[in-house]
């Protein structure tokens, strides 16, 4: 163990009520503040996995956003969009797509207990019919005021504490979904991260103290 047994006794409480099997799917959301935003969102209501696609160029991370909170989700980007979903139907995960269209329900009649990934899409052109085919079920969230739609980080939350409500009315949140041995290997992969991390900045104090001197 890289870090002190307090920090990890609270990194454990912590994956003890992650869901891993509640996914968050981000396609092409450009803009830094809304990924940074959605990120620190999943964590709040946890979620283990968030995976995305994106086609922009930059970093699409905040710190100051995040506060901290990209370290504690597991975040990858996909490549192949076509493998990705095939694998999570094989896994038995529904899609659901946030998608304004005829066929479209209220997304609070979705059942958000069962293995979900949750997509959402770029701030202008939405979920991208690349993505949206993979989708089991395309979800709306009621507007009636003039705008006819949220920002891509607000319906985001919206969805996720409704997903978050129907599981902890179940329950869901008092027994682990990850096993202890899932939970050890994710632990020292963090604690060894923040080792690295806080090595580095204390490098670069001594570097900076060096010069100044």
């Amino acid at each position: 163990m890289f870090i002190t047994e307090k920090r990890a006794e609270k990194i454990r409480k912590v994956l003890q009520k992650r869901q891993k099997d509640l996914q968050v799917f981000v396609d092409n959301v450009t803009n830094q503040h809304n990924f940074s935003a959605i990120l620190r969102t999943s964590d709040a209501v946890g979620v283990l996995y968030l995976y995305y696609r994106y086609l922009g160029e930059g970093d699409l991370i905040n710190e100051e956003i995040t506060m901290g909170s990209h370290k504690w989700v597991i975040h990858q980007e996909i490549k192949n969009i076509d493998d990705f979903f095939k694998k999570k139907k094989e896994e038995g995960f529904q899609v659901v797509a946030t998608y304004l269209s005829e066929g479209s329900v209220h997304f609070r009649e979705i059942d958000y207990t069962k293995p979900t990934v949750i997509v959402v899409g770029n701030e202008l052109q939405g979920v991208s019919e690349e993505v949206l085919k993979h989708a089991d079920s395309k979800i709306v969230i009621p507007m009636y005021g003039m705008a006819q739609s949220l920002n891509v980080s607000v319906a985001t939350g919206v969805i996720l504490y409704e997903a978050q409500r129907q599981r902890e009315e179940k329950g869901m949140y008092k027994k682990p979904t990850l096993s202890e041995k899932e939970i050890e290997h994710i632990l020292h992969r963090w604690s060894t991260e923040e080792l690295i991390k806080y090595k580095m900045k204390e490098s670069a104090i001594r570097h900076i103290k060096k010069i100044n001197n």
